[in-house]
């Protein structure tokens, strides 16, 4: 990463970083405190702005796998737009305005309104998207970043529509901040180091996740197993070995930090939990006839919009925590079926539990179904150890994906820092 050379005048570093003990050498603008020597000035005065269209969509020869055809579904994720999810035929393309590499594209319509990404090549997009042509009186890099940054406060312009609209006009007067050339360059150098981290490190935890996949394929089928292991495993059907419960109340309402009893809320089970539980996130209040965990037992959602979220399992290993209503409780004997690899099994066995599911606008899925669910089951002290190699590929996960979190945060505090000239690089 780019070493910062020098705090400006008027800052003293401190346990916190780089602070302001005064207003010499900087001046108040309409994007707010920044340096004497930069300037601010409206998008329209740096460079060319154009809206992009959609070749008639009744013309399929305008459609193809030649040229990408941008819509903010293909903003956000990256600095460099590396894909997009329509694409244009030589056709279609010579009829749409072209963005020449490196424009600057941003969302100016609906709910992904602030949504930036920089052309690696020359492109076009749709009518929401905007883009700022590049210039050699300015950097792109830089660009994308400030506006990433000034985002929120260009998104305000929008007010509060049916359908949030920032028109060309509104987006050409957004005013900027722009310091000297070498400095933008610097402060944008300064940030792609952060972001080719977060690139390294979001390829390694893609890359973990698919080594955990394979891993769940092999150990729980009993393709591959672990040493010391053998014998013919069991197929057996979850209701002849499990007893179907069902949780109870807790309305989020009823959700305290502070409360006396800790809880899980069925919501949690769709994003929060793992196979494994080994933190309660939520607390309560609530404690006349609440259903309470014993440890193994199995917990799945049963109901939600969408069928995809009802295949999902953690295993709670706590006793007595207050378990909220539409959550199906599989209680087993822990002697013979370990929670934590039935959660496994569950997840990895989504299709069969797709089948199991029931309903058209809410869907739904009950303990009589899971009854159904059928799985091929070792000996249990093989159950804990295939569940303490895949526990500990998920730890590992957890802690990369934590690792991320704070380059996260740490581009954050560098944005705040460097794209308002707290801290000057050249």
């Amino acid at each position: 990463m780019s070493a910062v050379n020098s705090i400006p005048s008027g800052y003293k570093v401190n346990g916190c970083g780089a602070t302001r003990e005064s207003t010499v050498g900087y001046k108040q603008t309409e994007v707010g405190v920044i340096p004497e020597d930069w300037e601010v000035k409206p998008l329209i005065e740096v460079a060319t702005i154009a809206t992009g269209n959609t070749p008639p969509t009744s013309v399929s020869a305008n459609y193809g796998d030649e040229y990408f055809f941008v819509s903010p579904a293909d903003l956000g994720e990256h600095k460099y737009i590396l894909d997009a999810g329509k694409k244009l035929s030589q056709k279609g393309f010579g009829i749409s305005r072209k963005f020449p590499s490196s424009s600057v594209l941003f969302t100016c319509i609906g709910s992904t309104i602030g949504k930036c990404g920089i052309a690696p090549i020359e492109l076009t997009s749709n009518q929401q998207i905007n883009a700022i042509f590049p210039d050699k009186s300015f950097s792109s890099e830089y660009l994308y970043y400030e506006l990433s940054f000034l985002s929120p406060r260009i998104k305000a312009l929008a007010g509060e529509q049916a359908v949030p609209l920032i028109n060309k006009t509104q987006f050409g007067e957004s005013p900027v901040a722009l310091p000297p050339l070498p400095e933008q360059r610097a402060i944008a150098a300064a940030l792609s180091d952060v972001d080719a981290l977060l690139a390294a490190q979001d390829k390694l935890i893609a890359k973990k996740r698919d080594i955990k996949q394979a891993a769940m394929q092999q150990l729980l089928t009993g393709k591959q197993r672990l040493p010391g292991f053998s014998g013919e495993w069991e197929v057996k059907r979850l209701g002849d070995i499990a007893t179907f419960y069902k949780g109870n109340g807790l309305a989020k309402s009823e959700l305290d930090p502070y409360g006396s009893e800790p809880c899980i809320h069925y919501g949690e089970l769709f994003t929060r939990h793992p196979e494994t539980i080994t933190k309660i996130l939520n607390r309560t209040n609530t404690t006349d006839g609440v259903f309470r965990s014993v440890s193994n037992d199995v917990l799945m959602p049963t109901s939600d919009v969408t069928p995809n979220g009802l295949a999902r399992a953690s295993c709670v290993q706590q006793a007595g925590i207050v378990l909220g209503g539409d959550i199906l409780v599989i209680r087993a004997n822990p002697k013979e079926l370990n929670g934590s690899f039935l959660s496994y099994v569950i997840r990895q066995l989504r299709e069969q539990v797709m089948r199991l599911v029931s309903g058209t606008t809410v869907f739904h899925l009950y303990g009589a179904d899971m009854k159904k669910f059928e799985f091929a089951m070792p000996p249990v002290d093989e159950q804990q150890a295939i569940v303490q190699i895949l526990d500990d590929m998920d730890a590992d996960l957890a802690a990369l994906e934590q690792q991320r979190d704070k380059t996260r945060a740490v581009k954050q505090g560098m944005m705040q820092e460097l794209l308002t000239g707290r801290i000057r690089l050249v």
